[in-house]
């Protein structure tokens, strides 16, 4: 019996201890848990502020603003190919082309040709140039076509954008119309094409025609939503 009274009294004084040792237990993993959902939101909370602001910088894009004449120069191109779908290949294989959206032509007896343009180079436009011309012989009226010279190596734009360029006397343009590029060959390392746009003239040679370039600087990139 007292053995009995003696096991009954250590399990009285056993329990109250066990139960304090389990909430304590209970109780921390509880607060672990705590801790750990607190982390997980601030994560959570953190990649949606992250995705939130990658929406936003989704709406901004960067914009290229034109460079001086590189509207025009893009209009006449369109104009060409118009004309004369079979130019694509010379735009597409040339090492670089001068577009000169306008230039106007006038004379009697002695004629001036004047332009402004741009260069490409790899389809982008890449500097400002000029056309001049000065010719001698019969000629009356006037005329404003668009032109274009294709450069068939690497070293002949090069020879153009060092200003050492001009057009042989031997040069002629051909006028951009359905078919007529099918023919057409590089010439001392160019090939020419015109397109009217309107007036009489009896001459129409672009030998002798003379060229200054300049680089444009730098694009201006902008930012728009």
């Amino acid at each position: 019996m007292t053995k009995i009274l003696s096991a009954l009294l250590a399990i009285s004084l056993v329990g109250p201890a066990a139960l304090a040792l389990a909430d304590d237990s209970a109780g921390a993993d509880a607060k672990k848990a705590g801790d750990e959902a607190v982390v997980a939101g601030e994560k959570a909370e953190k990649a949606g502020d992250e995705a939130q602001s990658s929406m936003k910088a989704g709406h901004h894009k960067v914009v290229r603003h034109d460079q001086p004449g590189e509207k025009s120069a893009r209009q006449a191109i369109d104009e060409l190919q118009r004309a004369d779908p079979g130019l694509s290949r010379f735009f597409d294989d040339a090492a670089g082309y001068a577009v000169f959206a306008t230039v106007g032509k006038g004379g009697l007896g002695i004629g001036a040709a004047h332009g402004t343009g741009v260069l490409y180079e790899n389809g982008e436009a890449t500097g400002k140039t000029t056309l001049t011309q000065l010719t001698v012989g019969l000629q009356i009226g006037g005329q404003a076509y668009t032109e274009v010279i294709f450069f068939e190596t690497k070293e002949a734009l090069a020879s153009f954008k060092r200003g050492e360029f001009a057009m042989a006397a031997q040069v002629s343009a051909v006028a951009a119309a359905a078919g007529a590029s099918a023919n057409a060959k590089y010439v001392h390392g160019v090939s020419v094409f015109t397109l009217a746009k309107g007036g009489v003239m009896a001459e129409a040679s672009v030998g002798g025609q003379k060229f200054t370039y300049r680089p444009f600087e730098r694009p201006v990139l902008t930012s728009s939503r």
